[in-house]
């Protein structure tokens, strides 16, 4: 039994003996099938290709992680570090025991939240590698889980103190259940906001911009 993964999207799901036949993720209009059709690997086989996590340093408190090279949409994850447990915002497809090391240098995750479902990625696997690390799934959003697991939370969309000073804000837009992570000690204490393709952060830092699907560029 494998937990496959899409090379479109970048979502794993649960085990089974062969590929699903396609990914509702990316039959979504919010994503894509790409030109070549439905293709799957698997967590060893994208070790095998030499993929590898790519993890830095942001900020003090806040870790990037992401894939080299790049894979899929290009999904990055962030680390929020803080003295009552760790958050994890969005994830990705791959984890590999270098990034596992590094992270649990800095105190491992306590909790594993999204901007939208084109984060989900390999959650359980993430999930499972720091002690079963609690993952919150809007309600709203429950349909494009593709990898049932014991460690999903569904949340009704209130704001969520995860940890004290990092609040988890459902806004909807992109998907019903998009949500923001906002962390009051981030930015030397002026406070950050982690957005995903929540908010879409534009090249003139005077606007952001939302979308309903950014591949097809359909409008919200």
């Amino acid at each position: 039994m494998e937990n496959y993964i899409c090379k479109t999207c970048g979502v794993q799901y649960a085990d089974s003996e062969k590929p699903p036949e396609e990914c509702p993720i990316c039959l979504d209009p919010r994503q894509y099938v790409g030109w070549g059709g439905q293709q799957w690997t698997t967590m060893d086989e994208l070790k095998a290709d030499g993929y590898r996590n790519d993890v830095r340093d942001e900020e003090p408190g806040l870790l990037g992680i992401g894939i080299n090279p790049s894979f899929t949409i290009g999904q990055r994850a962030l680390l929020v570090q803080t003295d009552s447990g760790n958050v994890l915002y969005d994830c990705i497809s791959l984890i590999d025991d270098d990034a596992i090391a590094e992270i649990r240098r800095r105190g491992g995750i306590k909790y594993i939240c999204f901007s939208h479902p084109h984060f989900y990625d390999s959650m359980v696997s993430w999930s499972q590698a720091f002690d079963d690390a609690t993952i919150i799934i809007p309600e709203a959003d429950r349909e494009h889980v593709m990898r049932p697991d014991a460690s999903i939370q569904y949340w009704d969309g209130a704001p969520y103190e995860l940890v004290p000073g990092v609040t988890l804000i459902q806004t909807g837009g992109h998907f019903e259940g998009s949500a923001v992570l906002h962390w009051a000690d981030g930015a030397e204490g002026k406070g950050a906001l982690m957005v995903g393709d929540t908010i879409t952060v534009v090249p003139d830092r005077r606007f952001v911009s939302f979308m309903t699907s950014y591949p097809n560029l359909i409008p919200m």
